[in-house]
């Protein structure tokens, strides 16, 4: 009987169409599942005539597999990836290779990498991005771990990963342990903070403009074949277009305004956090999808807290173009947030990670997709070291250019009483980010005051650090200077 090449556990959705990927590109892919019935299901319905073998145990799919054997696991993240590494320890030999596909958390990734080489076998952690159908047809795949591992998984992950017009794959080695998982996090942080932006647009135009869905439908279609030329875009122009088949009203409209979340966003804010470095925008896309939870509540409010009369002399074509300058700002600010969080963690990690090539993972079959990555990549390029991308000669021209719009835009929705969480956030982030001066000042001056936390001078060196004793009760010690 011929081997697989490799294995795969885990017959939802993603996982029957990452083995039908496999498959297509002309490997023998073995399946597994916890109920075996779905083996069944699948390997004489959508697998069947092709190279495609279903097990009906772990012993049986391990015994399937080509040496050094490959395993791939599809299943939910946390203690189930635990449980199965544990089931399958025992069945596999020296050398050979567990992945996780899944979202697991980074932390998890880079225990269990440690914990894995200590038994002898490579460990890899893979963010796979792209849904269903990038799942199928091309995923950008962010793989980490045992970098010993990379050679034996490489060709597989190259063939079934999205390419871009050159033929380059959207899959690269992300670096050691965590770091695939933490880059696909990253990812998810960036798509929240871009299905916000488009969300907000969507709800000035609605609200603020009154246009209809499919006059919305086109200016998001246009949007799209320029600058924003997204897959978000994309997807919210094509949303806007259908209707339900049975009331015929727009679908959008017919959908309960209560957002879910699996947690990679909640995970990209504590890691910013964590890692002192602000993602506001990222965070306040979060925010808002907690603060979509509360219906019941925002209905009550809305029946006795009451908005200021919106102004009514907004030229609404005017509008849209400053809108789409206004997404098109806050989008950049959001994506410089995410790589100043890859480049706080690679030097808290040790992780050696090209952000320029990060970019062209991104390029095709992720949810982030974007014309505008390979900017990104281009100025990576030019400058590895580049410490913001808002720093770069491209991006701050755009942003520059922008500017006006954008603040005419959170100044409108202001008047009009709209929340535009990411997009005022990612205003504020810029404003801050350029301000040679902030009021943190009085804030450290608070802090020495109330809690004797010391602070440094402008005209001393950095690193030397003072306490003023404010009242005539306030003591000469200090407490000791740290941060979180």
């Amino acid at each position: 009987m011929k081997k697989a090449d490799i294995g795969l556990i885990g017959l939802a959705v993603m996982g029957e169409n990452l083995i039908l990927n496999m498959e297509s590109k002309g490997f023998t892919v073995a399946c597994f599942n916890r109920t075996t019935e779905k083996v069944d299901r699948f390997v004489n319905g959508r697998a069947k005539g092709k190279n495609i073998v279903g097990a009906h145990s772990l012993p049986e799919l391990v015994a399937s597999l080509k040496k050094p054997r490959r395993v791939m696991m599809m299943v939910k993240a946390g203690q189930a990836v635990d449980d199965m590494i544990e089931q399958l320890i025992p069945l596999l030999q020296k050398g050979d290779i567990i992945i996780d596909g899944g979202n697991s958390h980074f932390p998890d990734t880079i225990r269990r990498t440690r914990y894995l080489a200590s038994k002898g076998l490579r460990f890899v952690g893979s963010g796979v991005s792209g849904g269903e159908e990038g799942a199928l047809k091309g995923p950008a795949i962010m793989p980490g771990g045992d970098p010993k591992a990379w050679p034996y998984v490489k060709d597989i992950f190259q063939a079934i990963a999205a390419k871009v017009d050159d033929g380059s794959p959207c899959c690269a080695w992300i670096g050691s342990d965590g770091a695939g998982h933490f880059v696909k996090m990253v990812h998810n942080g960036i798509e929240y903070g871009d299905m916000q932006l488009m969300c907000e647009a969507y709800d000035l135009m609605a609200r603020g403009l009154g246009l209809d869905t499919k006059t919305m439908h086109k200016v998001f279609a246009k949007w799209n074949k320029g600058a924003l030329d997204s897959y978000l875009v994309e997807i919210s122009s094509d949303i806007l277009s259908q209707n339900d088949p049975e009331t015929g009203k727009p679908m959008v409209d017919i959908i309960l305004d209560t957002a879910g979340q699996k947690g990679t966003g909640k995970w990209t804010s504590q890691a910013g956090l964590d890692l002192g470095v602000a993602i506001p925008q990222i965070a306040e896309a979060v925010f808002a999808r907690c603060m979509s939870a509360a219906k019941e509540e925002r209905v009550a409010a809305s029946k006795i807290i009451k908005a200021p009369k919106a102004k009514s002399d907004v030229d609404a074509k005017a509008f849209v173009k400053a809108l789409e300058q206004a997404v098109y700002a806050a989008k950049i600010c959001s994506y410089a947030q995410g790589y100043q969080l890859m480049r706080a963690a690679a030097k808290e990690y040790g992780w050696d990670l090209n952000y320029g090539e990060i970019a062209l993972v991104w390029r095709q079959g992720c949810i982030i997709r974007a014309r505008f990555l390979g900017k990104i990549k281009e100025a990576f390029d030019k400058n590895p070291e580049l410490a913001n991308l808002l720093l770069d000669p491209y991006f701050k021209g755009v942003i520059q250019k922008a500017q006006e719009s954008w603040r005419t835009v959170v100044k409108t929705a202001i008047d009009w009483g709209i929340p535009v969480p990411a997009m005022s956030t990612a205003l504020t982030y810029f404003d801050s980010y350029r301000s040679a001066r902030l009021p943190a000042n009085l804030l450290q001056a608070q802090r020495d005051y109330f809690g004797a936390h010391t602070y440094e001078r402008l005209d001393r060196p950095r690193g030397q650090f003072f306490h003023h004793k404010w009242t005539a009760d306030g003591g000469d010690t200090a407490a000791s200077t740290y941060t979180v």
